[in-house]
């Protein structure tokens, strides 16, 4: 597991996974300028981000210190004050994505009080976002991995178990609820697979949007 310090003591410093500082790569604070202003430092977060970039570029073989290292513009000292491995490092990303690909976003519809509004809202969003990332087509893909199967079990019961609850407060029983939640979500890992193999054969635009609201129209509808 990562070592989890505050900062990095090796002067590396980080604004995103791409490397660049809050005031970009060559502002004025960023090089300790007159406004006294200084590049915050590299975090294990910065790390597991870079890492879940990579991972959605080349799979998870592209978890490479080296390569990573320079994504961030550091070295790998930078790594070794955060992480005793390379292991270490994939738990951190895959943690970093079960937070931000599922807990975040539950956390963000939450704030919908209307329930079906809730339910439209969270598969416009989810397959808007598979649709722009390839990241989790890239963990599906390397689902053989031990490591990558465990949160990929822990995020899909999440999921499924969310989407059912919301079925359920709808009205519907429970047996009933878990199937249109189960319902919901290979929709969702079909759209978002066919998205990116066969992109031409979905509708856009508007389109796209009634599109997603029939899925969900079908299953909200009762006997």
């Amino acid at each position: 597991m990562a070592r989890r310090r505050t900062d990095d003591p090796t002067g590396s410093t980080v604004g995103d996974p791409a490397g660049s500082s809050a005031d970009g790569p060559s502002g004025s604070a960023g090089r300790g300028g007159k406004d006294g202003g200084a590049r915050r430092r590299l975090t294990a977060r910065d790390w597991a981000d870079a890492a879940l970039a990579a991972i959605g570029e080349g799979g998870l073989a592209a978890v490479a210190v080296e390569p990573i290292a320079a994504r961030l513009g550091t070295t790998k000292g930078s790594f070794y004050w955060h992480f005793a491995n390379r292991d270490a490092l994939v738990d951190a990303a895959l943690e970093r994505w079960e937070q931000l690909h599922t807990e975040a976003v539950i956390t963000a519809v939450e704030a919908e009080p209307d329930l079906e509004r809730r339910l439209r809202a969270l598969f416009a969003h989810a397959t808007a976002a598979a649709a722009a990332d390839l990241l989790e087509i890239s963990l599906l893909a390397t689902a053989a991995d031990p490591r990558v199967a465990a949160v990929l079990r822990r995020v899909t019961d999440r999921r499924i178990g969310y989407i059912a609850e919301l079925f359920a407060a709808l009205g519907f029983p429970e047996p009933e609820a878990r199937r249109r939640g189960l319902l919901v979500y290979t929709a969702y890992l079909g759209h978002t697979q066919l998205g990116h193999a066969v992109p031409e054969s979905l509708p856009g635009g508007a389109d796209r949007d009634g599109y997603l609201d029939s899925v969900i129209d079908t299953l909200l509808r009762r006997g």
